[in-house]
């Protein structure tokens, strides 16, 4: 099993706060004779019914030498991630969740808005040492 990411428990204790019960640390997709870890799977109750909301969070730190190569890292493990789930569990949605620093450094410019416009992928912006959530873009 992969070694959680240094910014694993924040994004878990931000999940939390925004009542969010976590049911799997790690989700564990099984495809073929492969089994692949997402960081976490949480699930909120909406009132007054039985089934609410599921999201599965990966959790990226982009604290290598390259924020473009981090990013480039880390949507292909979105991408095959999103594949998977949407055959295993399509009521599921995938979040890849970033610090707000990565956010502004990379999302705010245009290699980062291309992925917004086009809906590539739905993120989980989160402060890291507050522990809060501050934004999801779905």
């Amino acid at each position: 099993m992969p070694a959680k990411d240094i910014y694993h428990y924040a994004v878990r204790n931000a999940l939390e706060k925004e009542s969010w019960k976590i049911t799997k640390d790690p989700f564990i997709l099984k495809w073929g004779t492969r089994d692949l870890y997402i960081d976490l799977g949480a699930e909120k109750l909406i009132a007054a019914e039985k089934s609410g909301q599921k999201i599965a969070v990966e959790i990226k730190s982009f604290v290598g030498a390259s924020p473009v190569a981090d990013l480039e890292n880390a949507l292909g493990q979105y991408i095959l991630y999103y594949d998977i789930l949407s055959r295993l569990e399509s009521d599921r949605r995938l979040y890849l969740a970033i610090r707000q620093e990565t956010y502004s450094e990379l999302f705010t410019e245009p290699i980062g808005k291309i992925l917004i416009e086009n809906q590539r992928l739905c993120l989980l912006v989160f402060d890291s040492e507050q522990e809060v959530i501050l934004q999801w873009i779905p």
